[in-house]
């Protein structure tokens, strides 16, 4: 046979080597833009569920302190003026969470004080009256050597809506409460809120940004009347869904002027947008001229409410249905987005909102005269012939109805809350919303996946339930504040009495009964009933247990496997000070520290 010959070994193709190259980086690019960020919007995730699934630290120390809110000092010296308590109104932005960095609103600009202080609630030009004169910017932090290093600051042209307080005029506008600003991280970049409804896509590296997005280039706006409205919401996918506002420029814009339009907005990965009125979306309200929205009694001579067994109040005006302020839309499995909607004039006209993901209208369905736990459950019935009973219905009044209008209870909404839909695991959906009759706490509305009324829980004022999924189930965890006011009136009148408060945490199962609360038992001789829970959106870590801000100043962590009442807490840690508190959210990131916020400052808490 022949001798075999031996071929040389073929030489690289460099050609070929490049190309693959350029492959593998396009992959990997495409791979960091389609990254997760652990914490990357309001309560963790777009179904606003609060859980992560790792251990979170034991709350040993601060680790650090960050003032993010500098003028809190003056916000809250302008409403001790008014309310006589040194309180801080103002919703803020949960911090977003990306591997070793975190990002947190910083604000800037300039505080114009009033003078004399307080001058803001008669209408004057100064205090939250003009909070255009600040800046909200984005800071980016990243852990270096256990300290948080500022990389960046990105400031934006977000301002919030008009505050427009004139008491004098009549007008309460939105009483000092600052609305929230809130970004949001998907796609491999940071989206801002940005000025007449835009948005701004931000490079997490530079903290330059990329891209401004104008969903309203072709729809006629006043761009200085236009407002983001809501915190934004990252859906699964990568879109960006959030709400939009334009308040008329003629009069008091929370007035009797109307708004000029709202908006559910979708902004694609690739840039694109896409709007939908809210008119669009809730095609069963009553006509913005209309005077058919819902009133109630007003009498104090006619106490204990109703009038009398048939009594009928006069109905109100109804304004265009709008977004409630600080809403964040919440996404489901199924790529359903849930919102809310009001009339401008009549917080009673509500809608709870599914939204497809093209934006046309899944269902739409009335809150109104969907709660039955009024008179005879929540509230007692009068004997007859007995009108001073505290907080009682007259005689022979209904059962279940509000003694305020004597129709079952309306689900309301709120700008002053920060309430945000939250998706359950079983694809059903919950909302805190208020009410007229429960002693200011509200009500917690479930609806299922198609849009039925499911149940409620007596609890829902500015509050975001954590999911907690165990053994085949799933539990809530809500705030559960019971106030120290009257059920449903505030005359100088023995049915106007105050109730004693007790503050809880409470967790909760899918059929609202109660599974355990944690009271607060920290009194002090300025609080002999404790303080109040300001967190409006609870964490759960990966065993169960559960992390809130309370106004007394303290975070504590809540253990699993107890019922009934219990006051033990895991452990609990002073932040800064008591009072002051804003309704905050907490976060964790992935090595478990929690981040929390006191009066402007945020800090990392951990072992």
């Amino acid at each position: 046979m022949p001798e075999k010959t031996l071929k040389p070994a073929p030489r690289p193709h460099f050609a070929l080597i490049f190309l693959l190259l350029i492959t593998a980086v396009l992959l990997l690019s495409a791979f960091g833009h389609n990254h997760r960020a652990f914490w990357s919007q309001w309560a963790r995730n777009s179904h606003h569920t609060g859980r992560v699934y790792i251990d979170g630290q034991p709350l040993n120390r601060k680790l650090t302190d960050i003032v993010y809110d500098p003028f809190t000092t003056q916000e809250k010296n302008e409403n001790e003026a008014i309310y006589g308590e040194s309180v801080l109104t103002a919703h803020y932005m949960s911090t977003l969470i990306d591997s070793d960095s975190f990002y947190m609103i910083q604000k800037t600009g300039k505080y114009i004080n009033c003078k004399p202080v307080g001058q803001w609630y008669y209408g004057a030009q100064c205090g939250p009256n003009t909070w255009n004169y600040l800046i909200w910017n984005v800071a980016r932090y990243n852990w270096q050597n256990g300290s948080p290093v500022l990389a960046w600051m990105f400031a934006s042209d977000w301002k919030p809506p008009t505050n427009a307080t004139n008491i004098d005029q009549g007008f309460p506008g939105l009483l000092g409460w600052e609305p929230v600003f809130h970004p949001a991280l998907a796609n491999g970049y940071l989206y801002s809120p940005g000025a007449s409804g835009t948005l701004w896509k931000v490079d997490l590296q530079t903290g330059q940004y990329v891209a401004h997005i104008n969903p309203f280039a072709a729809i006629s706006i006043n761009p200085a009347a236009t407002f983001v409205s809501s915190p934004l919401t990252a859906a699964a996918d990568g879109s960006i869904y959030y709400t939009t506002l334009e308040l008329s420029t003629t009069g008091n814009p929370w007035g009797w002027k109307d708004i000029v339009g709202a908006w559910f907005v979708k902004v694609s990965p690739d840039d694109s947008s896409a709007t939908v009125t809210y008119r669009t979306l809730t095609p069963g309200a009553p006509a913005s001229g209309s005077l058919d929205c819902p009133g109630f009694f007003y009498n104090e001579n006619d106490l204990p409410w109703p009038p009398s067994p048939d009594a009928e109040p006069i109905n109100n005006r109804c304004g265009s249905q709008r977004p409630p302020l600080n809403l964040a839309p919440a996404v489901a499995h199924d790529g359903t987005i849930y919102t809310a909607s009001m009339a401008h004039f009549n917080m009673q006209e509500t809608y709870f909102i599914a939204v497809n993901p093209d934006l046309t209208l899944k269902w739409s369905r009335p809150m109104k005269h969907i709660l039955k736990d009024g008179c005879g459950v929540l509230l007692p019935i009068a004997p007859q012939g007995v009108t001073n009973m505290p907080n009682s219905c007259r005689y022979g009044t209904a059962i279940g109805v509000s003694p305020a209008t004597n129709h079952y209870g309306n689900a309301y909404l709120s700008d002053q809350a920060s309430s945000t839909p939250t998706v359950l695991p079983d694809d059903s959906v919950v909302l805190g919303t208020l009410d007229d009759y429960n002693y200011s706490r509200g009500h917690l509305v479930h609806f299922d996946r198609k849009g039925n009324f499911l149940n409620a829980y007596t609890f829902g004022w500015d509050n975001t339930p954590a999911v907690y999924q165990h053994d085949g189930t799933y539990s809530l965890v809500v705030k559960d504040n019971h106030y120290p006011v009257p059920a449903y009136c505030y005359f100088n009148n023995p049915v106007c009495t105050a109730v004693p408060a007790v503050y809880y945490v409470s967790q909760i199962d899918p059929h609202m009964n109660v599974e355990w609360s944690f009271q607060n038992t920290n009194y002090t001789t300025t609080n002999p009933w404790g303080y109040e829970w300001c967190v409006n959106a609870p964490v759960i870590d990966k065993k169960g247990i559960v992390y809130v801000t309370s106004e007394d100043g303290h975070v504590y962590s809540i253990p699993q496997g107890r019922t009934g009442v219990f006051t033990t807490p895991l452990q609990k840690i002073f932040l800064l000070e008591a009072l002051g508190a804003a309704y905050t959210p907490m976060a964790i990131d992935h090595s478990g520290q929690e981040y929390s916020q006191n009066n402007g400052h945020l800090f990392v808490i951990g072992k």
